[in-house]
């Protein structure tokens, strides 16, 4: 079985290493750089299939290598950030994250999101393969095959996570369906620790396809509204 590729981008080195040396021992290769511009360049001459990303960066910031990483070629990133401010967490994924890790974090806490991760991108292809290829609902069209969305024709660009959300949403138009589901079933996370993941994940789509696309059930989770 050919070992998956994670580039990590962390100029702290002895965090970048300790992180390399946990994906290394979960039979990953890893490859590291340490600032914004080698993590570009190593991004699209390794070909990671996953990238681990720090928000503060020499050079420029991961904000600006998850941009142009994802104009490269979509691909999951797990961004770590020091602080834990909402903000900083929507611009993340408005540029193309998948999930965050709060500094500190643990190792295995890590390790755990990676594979995560990758399952989801696993299981999204399968489906991918196997199911039905478009799937229309009202004016919302999912093409499973080419992971493109559009709404009333215009097309909107989805990082893969927020692209598994809305998916999984469709599967189940007007259900309402609680974080804690959601987390087990979009991010394979069973003790329901990660709610503002779903919560930031969403307003991420909200902002992309419209704000009446989903619905807020207070107290319990989401449904995705059918538009004529």
């Amino acid at each position: 079985m050919t070992e998956r590729r994670i580039l990590v981008v962390e100029d702290e080195r002895t965090i970048a290493e300790s992180v390399a040396a946990r994906l290394r021992a979960e039979g990953f290769l890893v490859a590291i750089a340490r600032t914004g511009p080698d993590g570009v360049e190593a991004f699209r001459t390794g070909r990671p299939e996953l990238v681990v990303l720090d928000v503060m960066l020499p050079g420029f910031d991961g904000l600006e290598v998850c941009r142009r990483i994802q104009a490269d070629r979509p691909v999951p990133v797990l961004m770590l950030t020091a602080r834990d401010d909402e903000t900083d967490l929507l611009v993340g994924l408005a540029v193309g994250a998948d999930d965050y890790l709060t500094k500190p974090f643990s190792l295995r806490e890590l390790a755990a999101r990676v594979h995560a991760l990758l399952r989801r991108v696993d299981r999204a292809s399968s489906a991918a393969r196997t199911g039905t290829e478009i799937l229309r609902i009202g004016n919302l069209e999912i093409n499973q095959a080419e992971r493109r969305v559009r709404r009333e024709g215009v097309e909107a660009h989805l990082t893969p996570t927020e692209f598994d959300l809305l998916t999984h949403f469709a599967n189940r138009p007007r259900m309402v369906l609680p974080r804690e589901r959601l987390l087990a079933d979009v991010w394979g996370w069973m003790d329901g620790s990660g709610t503002r993941t779903v919560d930031s994940h969403v307003k991420a789509l909200r902002r992309k396809l419209g704000a009446d696309l989903i619905r807020t059930v207070h107290g319990v989770g989401y449904a995705l509204e059918v538009q004529p």
